[in-house]
């Protein structure tokens, strides 16, 4: 069995055509775990879910954005609640670290903190998984807020962070996804290499581009049959035992 699960990828993103030829093409690509950006990113997840059998979607707020109105936000969770037999997990939520780094940052993170208790609660009492945008220095508060409300199911998306916090990942049992970026990207193959499989998924963060090998192509779940292989020869396992885990790792994370 080399079935894989895409873990992790923005389908509303896309194009109607583009999905469709996306449809089209999947190859051993037995799922597709849509996370959400917004309100309208989450009802698109929602018709997407309905329109395609393999499509799993999660709802949520993606941090790297200037947060709502107190209204808009209140609309968003009342939206959510409403639709919560649809989806898989929570997410995308999480902290704002690239925000912060550009020059229009001018903002608290505190409301941000506020903000990712309340998607974690949410997840906490309807006994959901959460997937989290939670990179190097904000790995710990995130940490700190998914243990004060003891969550034991955590996605860490596209993982990059220290030994220390990955200990830490471990130790609370929550999981990471890599990307097809551990092709070409010497941080992410130290991670792979470190991090136990058993606690691993693989992802695309469709849309999003990437380099290497996969310059000037649109991110398609198909490029995960690539990251699979790299990382068997990282971890020197044998590739159908690769496969199999992490599409277990992954049916059993989301409960799917």
């Amino acid at each position: 069995m080399r079935k894989v699960i895409d873990s992790h990828l923005h389908l509303d993103k896309y194009l109607d055509n583009e999905i469709l030829m996306m449809m089209k093409t999947l190859d051993q690509v037995d799922m597709l775990i849509s996370v959400s950006y917004d309100l309208e990113s989450c009802k698109r997840n929602s018709t997407l879910s309905k329109s395609y059998q393999n499509v799993k979607t999660a709802f949520g707020f993606h941090p790297e954005q200037a947060i709502i109105t107190d209204e808009e936000m209140a609309d968003l969770f009342q939206w959510v609640y409403s639709h919560i037999d649809e989806m898989i997990a929570v997410g995308e939520v999480g902290l704002p670290y690239y925000l912060r780094t550009s020059s229009s940052w001018s903002s608290s993170l505190e409301p941000y903190k506020e903000l990712l208790e309340e998607w974690v609660k949410l997840a906490s009492k309807n006994n959901l998984p959460i997937s989290l945008h939670a990179v190097y220095d904000d790995v710990p508060t995130v940490c700190s807020i998914l243990e004060k409300h003891s969550i034991e199911k955590a996605h860490f998306h596209w993982f990059k962070g220290v030994d220390t916090d990955m200990d830490r990942i471990i130790r609370n049992g929550h999981f990471i996804s890599l990307t097809p970026d551990i092709l070409y990207e010497e941080e992410i193959q130290v991670i792979a290499k470190r991090f136990p499989i058993s606690q691993m998924m693989v992802e695309t963060d469709g849309p999003w581009p990437f380099e290497g090998p996969f310059s000037g192509r649109i991110t398609h779940p198909n490029m995960i049959h690539q990251t699979v292989r790299q990382l068997s020869e990282l971890k020197t396992i044998s590739i159908d035992k690769t496969y199999e885990t992490l599409y277990v790792n992954t049916r059993n994370f989301f409960d799917i």
